[in-house]
């Protein structure tokens, strides 16, 4: 006679083979390291600053005059 299997635990490890191998493809594809997250910030944080410096204020600046 044959042993008796659970599918539970082999579904359930299925999925959880799928799920890891998703999280490492995403990993590959998505994943940054500190100094390029850093690197980004900085760079959107100086063109921040670039942008308004060179904002002009409405209210000194009337072009009906």
């Amino acid at each position: 006679m044959a042993d008796v299997v659970n599918l539970n635990r082999f579904r359930k490890r299925r999925e959880r083979e799928a799920k890891a191998e998703s999280a490492a493809r995403n990993r590959v594809l998505h994943g940054r390291s500190a100094a390029d997250r850093e690197a980004s910030s900085k760079e959107r944080s100086r063109s921040e600053s670039m942008l308004d410096r060179h904002r002009v204020d409405p209210a000194s600046h009337d072009p009906t005059s």
